[in-house]
């Protein structure tokens, strides 16, 4: 499908997973659509082809499967829907425990060794409307899944609650000597609803770190329009607004300072604690919180293209995405409830050829059918996704799918890029080393004239030296740059070149290699300037290592993964580098488009690879590595290609992702071993006849719950990179 389109639908109406699973399958059938659907998120995210497919099409097949849906509203609205529907699921629980209660305390004081039995007539009157009032969303549930060719948890609570039910009725209209069962059909429908009422309220709090996100962003801003300060909603602002931040107010957009310093928490978009100090020319973030100053700035990006925005969009995206471990629970969810009710069917069938009588098999067979339900195996995934991408990204760790993050886990090497990752990838002139026949002067202006044409970050550092010494250029023409070498161009009609030594030995200039070899050691990149075939000099570029970059090699490390450093430098500064960082293994001289091939070599040896870079000459890498991680600092092209953008342009902050990873793996298999123990145990004691279908109805209800709880426990997860 070229050039797809995409959009995210709000459904209602999904129970379990069989439900998401079967809505899915509805929605692949249709011609030129992907979709995948997130009984945590309870959304469809959907690519499909505008010319084959529009939105109408969608709701449709959706409603035609026994669901509902619409466009996504802004989060308010959708909270305000989502409160809504939680305070009538409290309504009907109320309602249903109220006409309950009576027939419990009954079946208690039964178990007490009272006998206080209410007459039938009543039981009946009280057991009616809770079986089809209360319970009429099983029975809408069912037939819609059936309808739609599948089985569901509705299919489950409806067949055990009217085989309770209607045995009862039958009892009480023909006056036979059994037991009536109005209470465990009642009973186990008020469980259920309070099983519902509480993973509602759990699942409300899975996404509390992107509702926190949400509410960062101010709704009003001190904009400047022809010379007066108006306050707008934040929605009207326009690009190239002038507005104020005041202090201790949160930006209300992406700007740049005009006017002003102070300092800024961008907590919400790194995960670092430590303030940013902010001076004119500086860029301000949305949703940042202003310390002492006052600030006068431009906005630069509003609306959806601000930075917040981004951040909202992929962890939205990742949550509604599936992580393979989850392929397991769906292919288990689907053939789920049909097995349970055969299961259910023979346990019936078993005890009534045994001699037991006809309600004793039946409850048996009804304990079967209500113990099985596949809630809290649906759950397991994604619900410790949606948490653990919330957290991520309170941490500065901006996860863009599922896969990515469960992939992180495994990681056994990981591939650094020197220049932007290991270093601050702000690299400094450190010496101008001229030859006899040159001046400091000649060398300088020779070399930036040639770096005007480029935006390599050495060239970057060449201008901003000679800007600091306010040195004049000299127009230079023809320019061409060779990617990994240098550059080529004419000053006043003479032939000039700046490169790597490397490079200006093949091009026939002698040079001083004991000289650029001492510098090299030192951890310096060196550029050789020539003109026509005559050297004039040496310009020494070094890029300081980040503080953190040690420490976070020695903790990935530690960890049993292999680092590796790639650098286009040559041996010894690549050596001198590595040493710094704690770096073992490290391959220099690596062209660009050769980072990619570097991947490649490491995947062929059966090694899962992760790839860590900032840069557009990373992305071919970034693409071809299994787990690829991009700084914030970097292009916008390799944040695209990457899987996971670190917003705190640091290496500790790819020890946090794989330690998240690791800690969201470990949740995602307690969870998939209690749903999975939870079935395995509970179907053959309620297939034996050890399990009441009251108790077993209160078992299945609290499985989805301790699932999601424990699932909640992942917002405990500390960073380990934290920056004292």
């Amino acid at each position: 499908m070229k050039n797809p389109s995409h959009i995210d639908l709000q459904v209602t109406g999904m129970h379990c997973a069989a439900c998401s699973a079967r809505l899915e399958k509805v929605l692949n059938q249709l011609p030129e659509v992907v979709a995948t659907v997130s009984i945590a998120t309870e959304k469809a995210h959907i690519a499909y082809n505008p010319e084959h497919t529009d939105l109408n099409v969608l709701i449709k097949a959706i409603q035609g499967a026994g669901f509902d849906a619409h466009p996504l509203r802004d989060f308010a609205a959708e909270k305000q829907a989502r409160a809504a529907a939680l305070q009538y699921q409290q309504r009907q629980f109320i309602f249903s425990a109220l006409l309950t209660a009576p027939l419990l305390v009954e079946m208690l004081l039964m178990f007490s060794g009272f006998h206080l039995m209410l007459p039938g007539w009543l039981q009946f009157v009280l057991a009616t409307p809770v079986q089809f009032w209360i319970g009429r969303r099983f029975y809408t549930g069912a037939w819609s899944s059936l309808h739609g060719g599948g089985a569901n948890m509705d299919v489950l609570v409806a067949l055990g609650t009217s085989a309770a039910y209607l045995m009862s009725c039958a009892v009480l209209l023909l006056n036979l000597e059994q037991p009536l069962y109005f209470e465990a059909s009642a009973t186990l429908i008020t469980l259920v609803l309070l099983g519902k009422l509480l993973e509602a309220r759990a699942k409300g709090k899975t996404s509390s770190a992107l509702e926190a996100l949400i509410n960062l962003q101010p709704r009003i801003a001190h904009v400047e329009r022809d010379g007066v300060i108006q306050e707008l909603a934040v929605e009207q602002m326009r690009v190239d607004d002038v507005f104020l931040v005041r202090p201790g107010e949160s930006v209300p957009v992406d700007g740049m300072v005009l006017e002003g310093s102070s300092s800024m928490d961008e907590s919400m978009l790194s995960g670092e604690s430590l303030p940013r100090n902010k001076q004119p020319d500086d860029k301000v973030y949305a949703a940042t919180l202003n310390g002492r100053g006052l600030l006068k700035c431009r906005a630069l990006a509003v609306g959806t293209h601000t930075q917040l925005a981004a951040i909202i969009r992929l962890v939205e995206q990742a949550q509604g995405s599936k992580a393979a471990i989850q392929e397991l629970a769906d292919r288990v969810s689907a053939v789920f409830v049909p097995v349970v009710v055969g299961i259910a069917v023979l346990t019936f069938g078993v005890w009534w050829m045994m001699g037991s009588d006809f309600s004793t098999a039946l409850i048996n067979a009804v304990a079967v059918l209500v113990i099985s339900c596949p809630c809290a195996l649906g759950l397991a995934t994604p619900t410790a996704l949606v948490v653990s991408t919330g957290r991520a990204a309170q941490a500065g760790i901006l996860v863009r799918d599922a896969a990515a993050l469960e992939r992180a886990h495994k990681l056994t090497v990981l591939l650094v890029d020197k220049t932007g990752t290991l270093t601050e990838g702000k690299p400094v002139v450190t010496d101008t080393i001229p030859t006899s026949g040159a001046t400091q002067h000649e060398l300088l202006q020779t070399a930036v004239s040639l770096a005007q044409g480029s935006t390599h970050p050495l060239s970057r550092a060449l201008l901003d030296h000679a800007k600091t010494l306010q040195a004049l250029t000299i127009q230079a023409e023809n320019i061409r740059e060779l990617a990994g070498q240098g550059l080529r161009a004419e000053i006043d009609g003479q032939p000039c070149l700046l490169g790597s030594p490397a490079f200006a030995h093949q091009s026939g200039i002698t040079i001083d290699e004991q000289q650029i070899l001492g510098l090299q050691q030192q951890g310096k990149t060196v550029l050789v300037i020539a003109r026509d075939t005559t050297l004039l000099g040496y310009i020494a570029i070094a890029d300081q290592l980040r503080t953190s970059s040690r420490d976070a090699v020695a903790k990935l490390t530690a960890m049993g993964i292999r680092v590796v450093m790639l650098s286009g430098d040559n041996q010894a500064t690549a050596q001198a580098i590595a040493t710094q960082a704690g770096i073992t293994e490290f391959c220099a001289e690596v062209l660009p488009q050769d980072k990619s091939s570097q991947v490649e070599s490491f995947k062929k040896e059966g090694l899962l690879v992760g790839m860590v870079g900032d840069g557009i000459n990373d992305a071919p890498a970034l693409a071809a590595a299994d787990v690829s991680f991009a700084m914030r600092s970097g292009s916008d092209i390799a944040i695209e290609a990457a899987d996971i953008t670190l917003m705190r342009n640091d290496l500790i902050s790819v020890v946090d992702a794989i330690s998240l990873s690791r800690a969201t793996l470990n949740k995602i298999r307690q969870n998939l071993f209690f749903a999975f123990a939870y079935n395995v145990l509970g179907i053959p004691l309620a297939a034996l006849g050890m399990l009441n279908p009251v108790i077993a109805g209160a078992a299945m209800a609290m499985s989805s719950v301790s699932v999601v709880s424990n699932a909640l426990l992942l917002k405990r997860w500390k960073q380990l990179g934290d920056i004292q």
